[in-house]
């Protein structure tokens, strides 16, 4: 609890960069807003978005997933960015290992909402509490910027389904056969929402 409580408190400054170092890790991981994909920035996140897909992820390809496919998606993430679509990173020694992504909800009746869009962590980096700072990340943002409730979805039995359950969000049921994970068998989705307190600042 202790260091759930300190991230949180540090992700409470202005400057948007984190650093933390997660046990077993030699290096620091930064956690940070990405504004803007530069070319060298696009490569990496090639290789994160490949990687997980390739370890049998659902988040919406099927294996195996191309170089060109997985930038084709990523200038589409470009395209966004800023208007209502956010990114965030975690790096490590000049290598993005994981990342997650916001998307306010733009209907008047629902300027309330955010959605939470495909967590990722490399394979070689899962178990270290990535995820959860990813997570903490995308949260705090969206209390700052006035979102007070957050859903996501993901495939039913996953680690991400049991990950959302230990963070403490709230699941609220499934569709059977809902999307293929990468191999191209049909899986259940699982659904969740998380209310947020309003920021104090």
């Amino acid at each position: 609890m202790a260091s759930k409580l300190s991230l949180a408190a540090l992700l409470r400054v202005q400057s948007l960069t984190v650093e933390k170092r997660p046990a077993g890790v030699s290096h620091v991981i930064r956690y940070y807003r990405v504004t803007r994909l530069e070319s060298e920035t696009l490569g990496g996140l090639n290789r994160l978005l490949i990687d997980v897909v390739t370890g049998g992820a659902s988040i919406g390809f099927l294996a195996p997933l191309t170089d060109e496919r997985a930038g084709r998606y990523w200038e589409g993430v470009q395209a966004r960015l800023g208007q209502g679509q956010f990114l965030w990173v975690a790096e490590q020694a000049g290598q993005i290992v994981g990342s997650v992504q916001l998307e306010f909800c733009p209907k008047e009746n629902g300027r309330h909402r955010a959605e939470v869009q495909k967590l990722m962590v490399l394979r070689s980096h899962r178990g270290r509490g990535l995820a959860t700072a990813l997570l903490m990340e995308a949260e705090e943002w969206a209390r700052r910027e006035g979102r007070t409730l957050l859903v996501l979805d993901t495939e039913a039995g996953s680690t991400a389904d049991r990950l959302y359950l230990h963070l403490g969000w709230t699941r609220i049921g499934e569709t059977p056969d809902y999307a293929a994970s990468p191999d191209g068998q049909l899986r259940a989705n699982a659904y969740y929402f998380k209310r947020l307190a309003r920021s104090a600042g």
